[in-house]
């Protein structure tokens, strides 16, 4: 395989973990740790990320526990929580916050059925955007020849039908997680 097809597919695969990791802070109607990834709350005027200043449990299936490691963070995690929009109320139970998961109403996970579907589409425009920044390079590069050059632009389209494909798969994935009941 070529080194410009190596490299694109190297990009392709970061577009693709990074796409995992905003599919992950869907709600899918199950507790995860994964639902607060992107939330940040005030931490002594700083903004900081829940789960670097709370431990985040899921005792039950519909139920996340966080746990401040300092007590006043209690208010400023709540706060945070009930300005995001994962839609989840926080109960305060002592030194904890208490996140019940509701189950999701057939609107809403076709809603989110939509927006995860925007998501990959958004990181297959990224996949195919990597590749045409790859073609241009290659077409720049004098060192191949015609034979070589057709071949690479080859390599670096089969990285880029697999790079799609798994974002495919990805989407199917989270798909059937979201409509599972």
């Amino acid at each position: 395989m070529d080194s410009y097809a190596l490299l694109a597919k190297e990009d392709m695969n970061k577009s693709i973990l990074v796409l995992r990791e905003n599919l992950s802070t869907l709600r899918t109607g199950r507790a995860s740790p994964a639902l607060l990834n992107n939330l940040e709350c005030d931490y002594y005027g700083d903004k900081m990320p829940v789960n670097q200043i709370a431990a985040i449990k899921v005792p039950e299936p519909r139920q996340l526990v966080i746990e401040p490691y300092d007590r006043n963070d209690i208010k400023a995690i709540v706060a945070a929580i009930n300005a995001s929009d994962i839609g989840i109320n926080p109960v305060i139970d002592g030194n904890k916050i208490r996140l019940v998961v509701p189950a999701l109403t057939e609107d809403r996970r076709k809603e989110l059925v939509k927006k995860s579907k925007s998501y990959c589409e958004e990181y297959k425009i990224a996949v195919r955007n990597v590749r045409r920044d790859f073609m241009d390079k290659l077409k720049k590069d004098e060192s191949y020849t015609e034979d070589s050059r057709k071949r690479a632009e080859a390599d670096i389209q089969k990285v880029t039908d697999e790079a799609i494909a798994e974002i495919d798969k990805v989407y199917k994935e989270k798909e059937s997680e979201i409509m599972a009941i």
